[in-house]
C-alpha cells in the first residue's frame, strides 16, 4: 500500500479563502463548554429556543415520512410550501409574491444568505453590515470574495439604525446592505422610516438590501414590519426567513428567500449544485408550521417576553452592568465594559470559574467590544441561576460599585 500522505498536508494545501475566515466566537464558547460537560453549566450562548417543536408540526412530518414523501423535491422547494410562504408574506401587505418564480426554499436561513452572497457579490464588491452584527454575515461575504464593511451603530442610541451612517458607507462598489430586524445581538427593532431611508439609498446605488427577518415574529412591543412592505423600492429588498426561531425548528433546517425572479432563478441554479433541495420531510413540517395553528408561536413569544423582563430587571440590579431593553429576538446585549478585561476574557472567566456560557461581544464586530450577548431562550429557573452566578462574579471580582 502507498504510504499515508495525509501527514504531509498543511494549510498550504487549503484554499486561500479559508485563511480569511474565523470561527464564530459563539461557537468557540459552545465548544469550550462541551469540554466541561461534567459540570452544571448554564447555557446562555446559543440562540436556540428551549421549547420542543409544536406537536402538529412533528405530526405532519411523521405523516409525510410514513406516506413516502421522502424523495427529492424541486430545487426551489415544494410548490405547496412556496405557496404557504407567499401567502404568509401577503398577510404583511406589499406587492403579491409569485410562489413559482420568486420563492426559494433552502436548508435554513443560513443557506439562503450564503446562496445570496454567492449570487449577488463579485470579488471585491462591498457588503455593508450595520454592527454589532451576527458574525456569519462577515464569513459569508468573505467566502464569496466580497469585502464586509462594518458600519458601527451608536451605543448611546441603543444601537438603533442610523441611515446617515449607512448612506455614508455606500459607494459604487456596494452590492448588498444587510439589515436584521429584530437585531441579533442587540434585540433592536429598526424604525420604519430609517429602514425606508436605507433602502432608498441602496436603490440609488443599484444595491440590494437583504432583510434577515428570522426573528420578526418574536417582538415584544409593536410587531416588526416586513422590510419589503416598509419601502417604495420593494424590488431592491430580498427577504430571508425560516421556521427555526419562531416555531422552535432549529434542527429541521428549513428556510427560504423571497426575491425578484432573476435573483431567485440564479439562486436556484447554485442551490442545485450544493444541496439540491431542503429536506423533503422538513418542508412538509414547514407547511404545517405556516398554515397550522399559530397559538404555540404566541405562547413561546409570551414566555420569551417574561424572560426578557426578568433579565433586564436583574441586569439593572447588578453593579457595573447595564443593557438596553430588547424589543425583539431573545438576546440581551449587556455592557460589561466596567469589568476587568475584554469581553472574551470575561466570557471565559464566567465559563471556567462560574459555570455560565455567554457569547463575547467582540465576536459581533468592533462595535460589540465591551459587551456580552446573553440568550434568554432558556427557562426562568436557569436564567435565575445563571444571573446569580454573574452577580457573584461581579461582586467577588470587582467589588462594590
Amino acid at each position: 500500500m502507498p504510504p499515508d500522505s495525509s501527514a504531509d498536508l498543511s494549510v498550504d494545501h487549503l484554499a486561500d479563502r479559508i485563511g480569511g475566515v474565523e470561527r464564530s466566537k459563539i461557537r468557540v464558547m459552545f465548544d469550550l463548554a462541551r469540554r466541561l460537560d461534567d459540570r452544571d453549566l448554564v447555557h446562555l450562548e446559543i440562540g436556540e429556543p428551549d421549547f420542543d417543536t409544536p406537536e402538529h408540526i412533528t405530526e405532519a412530518a411523521y405523516g409525510a415520512a410514513r406516506g413516502g414523501k421522502t424523495h427529492y423535491t424541486p430545487n426551489a422547494g415544494t410548490l405547496e410550501l412556496r405557496r404557504a410562504i407567499a401567502k404568509a408574506a401577503a398577510k404583511h401587505g406589499g406587492d403579491p409574491v409569485d410562489p413559482e418564480t420568486e420563492v426559494v426554499v433552502t436548508a435554513g436561513a443560513m443557506e439562503a444568505l450564503h446562496l445570496l452572497m454567492l449570487t449577488l457579490v463579485n470579488p471585491g464588491d462591498e457588503v455593508i453590515v450595520p454592527s454589532p452584527s451576527w458574525p456569519n454575515y462577515e464569513m459569508q461575504v468573505k467566502l464569496a470574495g466580497g469585502r464586509p464593511i462594518h458600519t458601527p451603530l451608536s451605543a448611546e442610541q441603543e444601537f438603533d439604525l442610523d441611515p446617515e451612517r449607512i448612506e455614508d458607507a455606500l459607494s459604487d462598489d456596494t452590492a448588498v446592505v444587510v439589515l436584521t430586524t429584530p437585531s441579533n445581538p442587540t434585540g433592536r427593532v429598526y424604525d420604519r422610516d430609517a429602514v425606508e431611508a436605507v433602502v432608498a439609498a441602496a436603490a440609488d446605488h443599484d444595491a440590494y438590501v437583504i432583510a434577515d427577518e428570522v426573528y420578526r415574529r418574536l417582538t415584544y412591543t409593536d410587531r416588526a414590519p416586513s422590510l419589503a412592505t416598509a419601502t417604495d423600492h420593494p424590488n431592491h429588498v430580498i427577504t430571508v426567513d425560516s421556521c427555526s426561531k419562531s416555531y422552535a425548528m432549529t434542527g429541521w433546517r428549513v428556510g427560504w428567500l423571497i426575491a425578484p425572479e432573476e435573483v431567485a432563478t440564479a439562486v436556484t441554479t447554485i442551490h442545485e449544485s450544493t444541496t439540491a433541495c431542503a429536506a423533503s420531510v422538513s418542508q412538509h413540517a414547514a407547511v404545517a408550521a405556516l398554515t397550522g395553528p399559530q397559538a404555540p408561536v404566541e405562547e413561546m413569544r409570551a414566555a420569551f417576553g417574561r424572560r426578557r423582563d426578568y433579565v433586564v430587571d436583574r441586569i439593572a440590579d447588578i453593579p457595573k452592568l447595564s443593557c438596553p431593553e430588547p424589543e425583539g429576538a431573545f438576546y440581551a446585549f449587556v455592557d460589561v465594559s466596567k469589568l476587568r478585561g475584554s469581553s472574551f476574557d470575561i466570557a471565559k472567566r464566567l465559563l471556567y470559574d462560574y459555570g455560565v456560557v455567554t457569547a463575547p461581544g467582540e465576536g459581533f464586530g468592533d462595535a460589540g467590544r465591551g459587551y456580552l450577548r446573553l440568550s434568554f431562550a432558556n427557562s426562568l429557573e436557569r436564567l435565575e441561576t445563571g444571573l446569580d452566578r454573574v452577580e457573584t462574579m461581579v461582586e467577588k471580582e470587582e467589588g462594590p460599585s
